[in-house]
C-alpha cells in the first residue's frame, strides 16, 4: 500500500541549495516509488527581503552579505555546481553568447505568483512554476524584478496571464505571503530549504537522497504508530 505524505518546502527562487535540495528529494521519491507518494507544496521564504528593486550583482552580494572574496566565492560555486550535477540540477548559464551578469533579486512577486498558482491551479502547476523560476534565474539569468518576465513564466505553465497580473497587485495575497513567511520563523526556520513533512516533521537543508529516503520512512512509521495508539 502506498503511503501519502505532504511536503511543504520553504525556499526562495534565488537559492541554489533549494534547487539542489529539490533535485535530491526527487531522486529519493523515485527510489520510494510505490512505497511513498508525496504532494509537494512550496512555501515562501525571502533570503533578501530588503533587496532593492534593481537587485544586486552576485559577487557584490556575496562580498557584502558573507564577507567572501572573489576567490572564496568561486571555490564555493565550483563545489556547489558539482553537488548540483550529482543531484541532476544545472546552475550554469545555458543561453547563447556572453552570459548576462548574474544578479540577486527581491523575490516577493515570485512568491506571490507561487501562492496564486497553488491556490488557483494546485501543487503540480505550482511546482512547474517554481522550476520555471529556478531555470529563469540560474540558467537564463532573466530579471526576476521584471513583471513582464514573471507573467511570461506564469503563462508558460498554463496560468492565465491577466489573472496572474491581478494577483501581483492583490494586497490580500501579499498579506498571505507575509503571514506564511512569519510562520517559517515560528517554525525556527532561518535558512532554506526546509521541508515540513506531514505538517510537523522538519528536514532542514539540502540533504542527500538517502537521507530523505530514511527521513520519509521514519515519518511514515511515526504516523502509523501515532494512529495505532489512538
Amino acid at each position: 500500500m502506498t503511503e501519502r505524505l505532504t511536503i511543504d518546502i520553504y525556499s526562495d527562487v534565488v537559492c541554489p541549495w533549494c534547487a539542489i535540495g529539490y533535485g535530491q528529494l526527487t531522486k529519493a521519491l523515485e527510489e520510494l516509488d510505490g512505497e511513498i507518494e508525496a504532494q509537494v507544496r512550496w512555501r515562501p521564504f525571502e533570503l533578501n527581503p530588503g533587496m532593492l528593486p534593481e537587485g544586486e550583482g552576485f559577487e557584490e552580494h556575496l562580498s557584502r552579505k558573507y564577507g567572501r572574496s572573489a576567490e572564496e566565492g568561486a571555490a564555493v560555486r565550483s563545489q556547489m555546481k558539482e553537488i548540483a550535477r550529482e543531484a541532476g540540477v544545472s546552475l550554469s548559464f545555458e543561453g547563447e553568447g556572453t552570459p548576462p551578469e548574474q544578479r540577486m533579486w527581491n523575490t516577493r512577486d515570485c512568491h506571490k505568483l507561487l501562492t496564486f498558482a497553488l491556490e488557483q491551479a494546485g501543487p503540480h502547476v505550482q511546482t512547474r512554476l517554481k522550476l520555471a523560476f529556478f531555470k529563469a534565474h540560474f540558467n537564463h539569468r532573466q530579471p526576476l524584478n521584471d513583471r513582464a518576465t514573471l507573467l511570461d513564466l506564469a503563462a508558460s505553465v498554463g496560468l492565465h496571464r491577466e489573472a496572474a497580473k491581478a494577483a501581483l497587485d492583490d494586497a490580500d495575497l501579499e498579506a498571505r505571503v507575509i503571514a506564511e513567511e512569519k510562520q517559517a520563523w515560528d517554525y525556527n526556520i532561518t535558512g532554506v530549504p526546509a521541508m515540513i513533512v506531514g505538517g510537523k516533521f522538519m528536514i532542514p537543508g539540502a540533504q542527500a537522497p538517502e537521507t530523505y529516503v530514511n527521513a520519509l520512512r521514519r515519518v511514515v512509521e511515526k504516523t502509523k504508530a501515532a494512529a495505532s495508539a489512538q
